[in-house]
Formats: structure tokens, sequence, C-alpha cells
């Protein structure tokens, strides 16, 4: 029994000095070994299995691969006297990972570090160089449409020396030269996000508000325009066609009546008399109901056929 637990103690004492004796290194690590918190010796950068003094070493890891960083957003006067908030990003990696240990000894350390020297030399160069130099990269065409037709003449034909690409590698190119010194290189800073700050933005927002107002009021009136137009051409084309339609029903009427007239014409001429009477049966028909009173005389031709059909 007593063999047995030496046994176990020998063995769980050999692998714990094989764990504080080996330690392994992949390809996208690289390793500082220190000594009672001092490193000793060069970096191992190589991937494998490594050896270091048990229990008096220890191996401390750092990234080899290009990391993230992104800073908070920093209110910046331009030299045009515009306050803006500015949001940069950045890549970096750790190339010198004993130098890295000895002045920032942790990522949480550099990111601070970045912090402090890309947010400086930002501040820096946006400082000396106009709004219009941070927005714009380029000198194309200024498109001038309805959101800004207000805008100043000299501010749609106001020339870009820089732009933002430029001032950008400006501030990758300054702070690149102090990164050296904590063991990191640069290569990449970049402009994330440009904003007025809130009074600003308010009286932006604002100026946006009434600008779709007055668009969307031109447009009405645009659309009442046309409609008028519309209703202003039905009105004629209806006219038109009401006063065609007149004309041919009246061609058409001045035509039955000029047919109606030729029949009666040529029935007077065959038998007057029998003319004479359907006329005056006619006139019977529309001058005599049951609540009409004549005064004629004796003699009136409207008595004739009813005095001939009395008798």
């Amino acid at each position: 029994m007593r063999r047995l637990v030496v046994g176990i103690v020998v063995g769980a004492a050999g692998l714990l000095v094989a764990m504080s004796t080996f330690y392994t290194v992949s390809e996208t690590e690289q390793v500082v070994i220190t000594q009672f918190g001092k490193p000793i010796g060069q970096p191992v950068t190589r991937p494998g299995l490594h050896v270091k003094v048990p229990f008096t070493q220890e191996a401390r890891y750092f990234d080899k691969r290009w990391l993230e960083w992104l800073g908070d957003p920093n209110q910046v006067p331009t030299r045009d006297k515009k306050y803006i908030w500015v949001e940069t990003y950045a890549r970096w990696r750790i190339s010198d990972p004993l130098r890295f240990y000895q002045r920032l000894r942790d990522e949480i350390g550099a990111q601070s570090r970045i912090d402090d020297i890309i947010d400086g030399e930002t501040r820096n160069v946006i400082a000396n160089h106009d709004l219009i130099e941070v927005v714009r990269s380029t000198n194309r065409e200024f498109a001038v449409t309805d959101d800004v037709q207000d805008v100043k003449e000299e501010e749609a034909a106001q020339r870009v020396e820089l732009g933002r690409e430029k001032l950008t590698r400006i501030i990758l190119e300054r702070a690149s030269r102090v990164m050296p010194d904590y063991g990191i290189e640069l290569v990449d800073v970049r402009v994330h996000r440009v904003n007025y700050v809130e009074g600003v933005r308010a009286r932006v927002y604002e100026r946006m508000i009434s600008e779709r107002k007055r668009i969307a009021a031109r447009h009405r009136s645009e659309g009442q325009g046309e409609s008028a137009k519309i209703r202003g051409k039905k009105e004629r084309e209806l006219k038109s066609i009401e006063s065609e339609a007149y004309r041919r029903a009246q061609e058409t009427m001045g035509k039955a009546d000029a047919e109606a007239a030729a029949i009666y014409a040529g029935a007077f001429g065959r038998d007057p008399e029998f003319y004479r009477f359907v006329r005056s049966m006619e006139t019977y028909r529309t001058t005599l109901d049951a609540s009409t009173w004549l005064v004629l005389s004796t003699d009136s031709e409207l008595l004739r056929f009813l005095r001939s059909s009395g008798r």
C-alpha cells in the first residue's frame, strides 16, 4: 500500500515537473520566458515543443496576428471652427514581444497606449485642416441635389487639397514613428465615422427637416398645378364633345324637320283638305283637355270640323 502511495506521489511530482518544464508554441503565438518576473533570453517564435526551467521560469504568450484597435469618439475642432466627433480604427501587431512585455506588459496596456498615440495624432492632424478635407477624398464634381440647393457657391466650389485618405496616411505615418519603442507595428489607420457634435447636429437636423418640408410643399404645389391643368383639359375636351354632340343633334333634327316638312308639303299638295283635317286634329289634341275653355266665333276654322261632326 505504501509503495502504491509513493508511486502515486512520485508520478504526480514527475507530471508536475514535466508540465512546468515543457511548453508548446502554436503558429499564431510567440513567447517571452520570464524568471521571477524578469525576461530571460530571446523571444521564442518557432512553433513546437520547448523546454524551460521548471517552477522558476514562466512562459508568457503573445499573439503574432494582426490585432484590431477601435478608438472612442473624440470631439475635435477643425481649422474652420467646425466641432465634430471623429472615430478611428487601426490594425496592429506585436513585432517585438520582448520590448512589448518590458514596456506594456499585455494587450490591455497596449490598447491604452495606442489610444493615447492615435487619438493625439488624429486630433493634431484634423485641427490643422478644414472639415471638407476630413469628409471628402477627391475633387469630383459636387452634386447639388434638392436637399442642398441652398449650399453656398463658395462651399460647393471649395477644393480638396489632401482629403480624408491622405489625412489618415499622415496620422499613420506620425503614429508609426513611436510604435517601435513599444514593440508594436502599426499597419493601418482609418477614420471610422465623422459626425457633428450634438449642438451642431440638432441645427443640421432642423435645417434638413425644413428643407424636406420646403421640397414637399413644392412637390404638392407642382402636383396641384398639374391637377388643375388636367382638370382644365378635361373640361375643355368635355365641352368640345358636348358642343360637337349638340351640333350633330341639331343637324339631325334639322334634317328630320326638313324631311317632315317635305312629307307634309307632299301630303298637302296631294289632298289639301285631308291635310287641314289632320292639322286641326293635332291642334285639338294639343290645346284641348277637360279643364280648357275656349271662346270662339262661329266662323272660326277650329269649329268647322267640330260643327260638321256634330251634324
